[in-house]
């Protein structure tokens, strides 16, 4: 090998070993901000038309916009947020001590109706007085169903409170973002320019378009599920309605998850022998909190991308395990992004002739 060549193949192996040193090195430093700089990114693209309805009601300062909008983020997200999870640490406890006295006290004689229930009712009826006859039995069973539920509630409180560090940092990140945008779009552009050629414009119109009718189709259908679960527990007379209700919206990003808070609802009003109400409460959860699920999430979701409900399913508990509480959003919108980019090329590939999509301007 001549001398010259040996010494141009040595100097780009160098310089390749120190752009990959290099990348290795400022990952590991931005590893513990990951997860909330991606939140901080879906969300400001998210709420990213918004951000310019205020730019120009602050006259085109960057930094005003900046602030503001992430003051709206604390207000509206992170205090309401910080508010339901100190209620719920707060009344936790409680309701635990509430449960094992009742366990510990044994049922009251089972009610007259209990009886006249279809198919199970007289088993329930004798389960329920053999339980009465027996308050030891009762007792163990109370322990073990603590014993089992235990482990998950402090796991929960555990992630719950990772998230609320994860959204202080990301507000933190988002600030960057929304003052900084605009460059990083055209630094971001620029890069798939020459990565995806004439299909970067078409591919960062799907980022855009999926991003917000993921987290649109989420936070909307959790609002919607908390708003109607919140006015049943008031007409029921449940107490702390708008802490579950609360509870509600935060488990809505399960599917699922609401059916935990009214059910439960359900279950304290058979328990204070409030037959009607209970019926009640199990009607209005069913066919209002949950059967929303399955039609607005769906619809908003539709605005910017098609997502079926196990996409949403593993991507919420994909996200949950690989992100923390932040991937609840994460995961269906990464998996709802790869899923339209996937598609979006199969069609490409059969009709090569098909023509791009204009530049994703800002909307």
């Amino acid at each position: 090998m001549d001398p010259s060549d040996e010494h141009a193949l040595i100097t780009r192996i160098v310089k390749i070993v120190a752009a990959g040193l290099l990348v290795i090195g400022a990952a590991v430093v931005i590893e513990p901000f990951f997860a909330a700089g991606l939140f901080a990114a879906v969300f400001v693209l998210a709420t990213w038309p918004l951000h310019l309805a205020v730019r120009r009601a602050v006259r085109g300062s960057d930094t005003a916009a900046a602030t503001v909008m992430t003051l709206l983020a604390i207000v509206l997200v992170i205090v309401p947020f910080a508010w339901l999870v100190n209620n719920a640490i707060e009344r936790v406890p409680r309701w635990i001590a509430a449960v094992q006295a009742w366990f510990a006290a044994g049922p009251p004689p089972p009610p007259a109706w209990l009886q006249r229930i279809p198919v199970v009712g007289g088993w329930l009826d004798t389960y329920w007085r053999e339980l009465a006859a027996d308050p030891g039995a009762l007792r163990t069973l109370g322990s073990r169903l603590v014993d089992v539920g235990r482990d998950p509630l402090i796991h929960a409180g555990r992630l719950i409170a990772e998230g609320v560090l994860q959204l202080m940092a990301s507000s933190f990140v988002a600030f960057f973002f929304y003052r900084d945008g605009e460059a990083l779009v055209r630094s971001v552009r620029a890069g798939m320019a020459r990565i995806a050629g004439e299909m970067s414009d078409e591919l960062l119109a799907i980022v855009r378009d999926t991003v917000r009718g993921v987290v649109i189709g989420i936070v909307g259908t959790g609002l919607a599920q908390g708003a109607i679960a919140t006015i049943g527990f008031l007409i029921a007379g449940v107490p702390a309605a708008f802490l579950l209700g609360g509870l509600t919206v935060l488990l809505s990003l399960i599917p699922g998850g609401p059916v935990v808070v009214w059910l439960g609802a359900t279950i304290w009003l058979l328990a204070q022998e409030q037959l009607g109400w209970a019926v009640f409460m199990a009607i209005w959860g069913t066919l209002l909190v949950s059967s929303i699920d399955n039609v607005l999430r769906p619809l908003l979701i539709s605005r910017g991308a098609s997502l079926s409900f196990a996409l949403v399913f593993i991507g919420v508990v994909g996200g949950l395990v690989a992100f923390g509480f932040v991937g609840i959003f994460l995961g269906p919108t990464l998996l709802a992004l790869t899923w339209r980019l996937w598609t979006r090329w199969v069609e490409r590939s059969q009709d090569p002739a098909q023509p791009v999509r204009g530049t994703p301007a800002d909307r």
